[in-house]
């Protein structure tokens, strides 16, 4: 008994050492494991569709309620789609700034690829030789301070074509859709610099253009199942491609059109067709379809943004009518009284440079910078896979009462001794992005806005609603790409200085 007692035992302890071992190798294991795989924080999934369930239209305001509950990083699943979601200033400088060669490349979508002629363009092109090249070709030719410079009369020229346009409807009275009208401003710029030409030389084909940028803007804001539930992704249930056929061949008819005439006019004056299309010398050769791509994003990016960053500015004001004073005084002190407001007065003016950043810190174009991982990497203690998308939310940063004083309530007088720039070098301020991909026209985009809002507090008091009697203007945002407002700023205009007048 004595020996089998002895065997047992030594069975005992053979088996108790190697559930040590075993447990010591599982746990370096693990541990190693863990140290690797040191995930952000991630709500409860659902098969399948992963945390759609959490997200609104408004995907700014969902994932700043997740970030309220899980802190500035966590993770989510779109799908299957691994994506990653910062919302403090410190995460947005490590994926921007501290590692930002891993995070260059932009997510994808069924209609970027397919708006964009197979991503031909520059805005959502991968990081690399292409865009280098086409940055360089962008920067050098149409948003470099020389050629801004030398395009001022353009941009004046239109503030004083819309200036006359709402003192037609101040004479008798009729209230104006200014989303509409900053459309046609901003669509006018960007077609003058690109083309020579105004969209709204032809009222229809004007008309045509705002309406594409749009719904561009709409449908690429929108949801669609096909991009993240793999199941799904031949299925066109909600409809995404043929909403697609009809706004690109809608807009290809267009724009070569539009490219045609310029052709035919360029070769009348110079007897040649010079431009982006032909030139020898460049180390790429562009396609048909870079150059409309191209131009897609130009209209897109450029057209919608400024018009509604001005849209927002001016609602802000009617609802602030202390901070509005504010700024026709120090106009009127500035400026005058005898003529419209220039861009070279813009330094001069202080409180509406003020303005202009706090709209934008309240309502940033772009609430949210996407970007994807290209290769595994640890960014704030945190592991991140490569082809992961990164979203750093604009929106909520520019919210957070870490770093503003009373962050919901609009008060430019933050930014009147401030330092603070917009260019992407302080990470709690972002409208504009940050990096490498900041957003190339973010000068054009300032001037633009800054005179346009200027011009319009000068030469008018702005009454809201159709009958010019709503005591406020509605905020709510809409579902869009850029932070569009749910309802379009309608207001009576009453002409305070004659513009007309001002600007002879």
């Amino acid at each position: 008994m004595c020996t089998m007692a002895d065997a047992d035992l030594q069975a005992c302890f053979s088996l108790f050492f190697i559930c040590v071992i075993s447990t010591i190798l599982i746990w370096t294991f693990l541990k190693s494991t863990r140290a690797k795989s040191h995930l952000p924080p991630s709500p409860f999934a659902l098969p399948i569709i992963g945390h759609l369930h959490l997200l609104t239209p408004t995907a700014h305001q969902a994932f700043h309620k997740i970030s309220l509950r899980y802190g500035p990083v966590f993770r989510i699943f779109m799908g299957c789609v691994p994506c990653v979601v910062a919302s403090s200033p410190e995460m947005a400088k490590e994926f921007l700034k501290t590692f930002e060669s891993s995070y260059l490349d932009r997510p994808h979508n069924l209609a970027l690829a397919y708006l964009t002629y197979g991503s031909k363009d520059f805005a959502f092109v991968p990081f690399g030789s292409y865009w280098k090249f086409m940055k360089k070709i962008v920067m050098l030719r149409l948003l470099n301070g020389t050629t801004l410079d030398l395009l001022l009369s353009v941009r004046q020229d239109e503030i004083k074509h819309l200036m006359k346009s709402l003192s037609k409807k101040a004479n008798v009275g009729e209230a104006v859709d200014l989303s509409v009208e900053l459309m046609k401003l901003t669509n006018n710029v960007i077609s003058r610099m690109l083309m020579s030409k105004r969209c709204s030389d032809k009222e229809s084909e004007a008309t045509d253009m705002r309406n594409l940028v749009t719904e561009i803007n709409k449908t690429t804001g929108k949801f669609n199942l096909s991009d993240y539930v793999w199941i799904l992704k031949n299925l066109d249930l909600q409809g995404f491609g043929k909403r697609l056929k009809d706004i690109r061949n809608r807009y290809d008819a267009l724009i070569e059109r539009i490219i045609k005439e310029h052709e035919v006019a360029r070769k009348q004056e110079t007897g040649e067709v010079k431009d982006l299309l032909n030139n020898k010398s460049m180390e790429i050769k562009l396609s048909r379809e870079n150059i409309k791509a191209i131009i897609l994003n130009m209209f897109s990016a450029g057209t919608d943004t400024s018009a509604l960053t001005t849209e927002w500015a001016l609602a802000e004001l009617i609802n602030h009518p202390n901070s509005l004073r504010k700024a026709i005084e120090e106009i009127d002190q500035v400026v005058g009284k005898n003529r419209l407001l220039q861009e070279s007065d813009l330094p001069n003016l202080p409180y509406l440079q003020a303005i202009v950043k706090e709209t934008l810190r309240l309502h940033p174009a772009a609430p949210l910078i996407p970007r994807r991982s290209t290769n595994d990497s640890t960014v704030g203690d945190y592991y991140i896979p490569a082809k992961t998308n990164i979203y750093v939310n604009v929106w909520a940063i520019g919210r957070d009462p870490n770093y503003w004083d009373n962050p919901l309530e609009f008060q430019p007088e933050r930014f009147v001794e401030s330092q603070l720039d917009v260019r992407g070098q302080h990470f709690h301020m972002l409208p504009f992005g940050s990096g490498r991909r900041i957003c190339p026209g973010t000068s054009l985009a300032l001037q633009v806005v800054q005179a346009t809002l200027g011009a319009m507090i000068q030469c008018f008091e702005w009454k809201a609603g159709k009958d010019g009697n709503l005591p406020r203007v509605d905020m709510e945002e809409g579902l869009s790409f850029t932070l569009s407002r749910a309802n379009p700023l309608v207001c009576v205009p009453v002409t305070r200085l004659d513009p007309i007048l001002l600007s002879i």
